[in-house]
């Protein structure tokens, strides 16, 4: 009985000594597990001293280039000025290449993102933008840039800068223009053979959504391309983005096209004015034409010294012409209403000379008597023929006028058809008459004239113009 207990002990004892060293073991498997590498131990062997990297040397060294996509995000967009032709914008600019020596697979996490600080321990691209006239980066609170790595070896790089551009713009519709202001990225010391950019297919160009401009309109269409330069130093890659800005002319409408209209249509109000007021009339033309002189100094003060013709140097200058005009058309009319005083001075003086040329007469009757005294009595005939040719040249004006001659200015040809008997106010009032008929004339000829100007003016440049700019963008 006792041994067949002991039999028995001793088989449980070795039936379970196998499940107790699994056991053992299997507790014992998670302690042998590898632990991932802490983040610092794992930079420093991906791109630290001990891990081979040089930051000298492009991805695929005496390889194939180096493909690297980029896109922007423009943040703000502003600042267009025309006098140094060229445009303000802060952007996001982030580019994306891989690098193989940057390739993980001891790290859990698919991507990687590290402060800015690393972006020395790593190669990246040589862009730069080839029409910039100046930059900064941004540094509040910290440096405004993005440093991220995938497992694959990607490398995501983005910077916030704010960037002065040039843009040549053509001010020949100016303020009725459209403008194309473009931004090339380059490569600075990589030619084709090492580096290649090229833009992200989908979202190259992202634009905020509350982004508005004072003066453009942001055209949501952009223009991607390339733009390869060739220099005696190899071929290098380039791409661009073209910006359409459509000019909005509210604020020039304001400030210079009403005005101006205005003030001609002032000028007109002179015709109305009786011809005798002359200060009202000469101040008023005057003050006219030194506001018109103002506000084309004023249209030009914002804008390039170039060598063409703008729309608004146009439409100043016939504002200025009009104002003018009115102007000289007081002066037309002031002289024709005094030109009675003329005629009437010219008639005494035509009177006197009747009076010499009859004395001259009894004279050389006198003098044919006495043969020392011919030569001096024809020369002063000849001297009255002179004057009376000189008086009769000056009385051709009157003669355009309608106006004839007093019997006793027969003699005279300009006044042959001159009615007799007329008195002064008779011939005062004819001359009155022509200089309002004058008046007359212009309240109707002047404003018709400055319609069909505007006509003209608006149809060329806001239709005819405004089409072909657009068929050429």
């Amino acid at each position: 009985m006792l041994l067949h207990m002991f039999y028995m002990l001793l088989a449980s004892s070795v039936t379970f000594l196998p499940g107790s060293s699994v056991l053992c073991k299997e507790m014992k498997l998670p302690s042998r597990a590898a632990k991932p590498p802490s983040p610092s131990d794992f930079l420093d062997k991906l791109m630290g001293r001990t891990s081979g990297y040089d930051a000298r040397i492009r991805p695929n060294f005496k390889g194939p280039p180096v493909n690297v996509t980029c896109n922007i995000f423009i943040n703000s967009f502003g600042s267009i000025t025309e006098t140094t032709m060229d445009y303000r914008l802060n952007v996001f600019l982030r580019q994306q290449w891989n690098d193989p020596r940057l390739a993980y697979k001891e790290y859990p996490d698919d991507s990687l993102d590290l402060d800015p600080s690393m972006l020395d321990s790593i190669w990246k691209p040589d862009l730069f933008f080839a029409n910039e006239k100046g930059a900064n980066f941004h540094e509040v609170t910290t440096d405004n840039k993005l440093l991220r790595i995938f497992q694959n070896g990607n490398v995501l790089y983005s910077i916030r800068l704010t960037l002065t551009l040039s843009c040549p713009m053509d001010l020949k519709n100016f303020p009725m223009d459209s403008q194309m202001c473009t931004m090339q990225l380059e490569s600075f010391g990589y030619t084709m053979n090492d580096l290649i950019f090229e833009w992200l297919d989908v979202g190259a160009v992202q634009v905020a959504d509350d982004l508005t401009l004072p003066q453009f309109v942001l055209k949501e269409e952009q223009g991607l391309g390339y733009c390869t330069k060739h220099y005696n130093t190899g071929k290098f890659t380039c791409i661009e983005v073209n910006f359409y800005l459509e000019r909005q002319m509210g604020y020039y409408l304001i400030q210079m096209y009403i005005p101006s209209l205005l003030t001609v249509i002032l000028s007109w109000v002179s015709f109305w004015i009786n011809m005798d007021a002359a200060p009202a009339r000469v101040g008023l033309g005057i003050t006219t034409v030194l506001t018109m002189t103002t506000q084309s100094s004023g249209s030009r003060a914002s804008l390039p010294k170039v060598s063409y013709v703008k729309a608004i140097d146009i439409w100043m200058a016939v504002c200025l012409l009009f104002v003018f005009a009115a102007l000289l058309e007081y002066a037309a009319v002031n002289f024709v209403s005094r030109q009675h005083k003329e005629f009437f001075r010219l008639r005494r003086k035509l009177k006197e000379q009747q009076r010499q040329r009859t004395a001259s007469g009894d004279s050389k009757a006198k003098g044919n008597n006495m043969s020392g005294n011919i030569a001096p009595h024809g020369n002063q005939r000849c001297s009255v023929c002179a004057r009376e040719e000189e008086l009769a040249q000056q009385g051709l004006l009157f003669q355009s006028y309608g106006l004839a001659s007093a019997p006793e200015m027969d003699a005279t040809p300009i006044f042959a058809d001159l009615p007799p008997g007329l008195g002064f106010y008779d011939i005062r009032r004819r001359f009155v008459d022509r200089a309002k008929r004058i008046d007359t004339i212009s309240r109707a000829v002047f404003p018709m004239s400055f319609l069909m100007f505007n006509v003209l003016y608006w149809l060329t440049y806001k239709v005819l113009r405004h089409e072909d700019l657009h068929a050429a963008l």
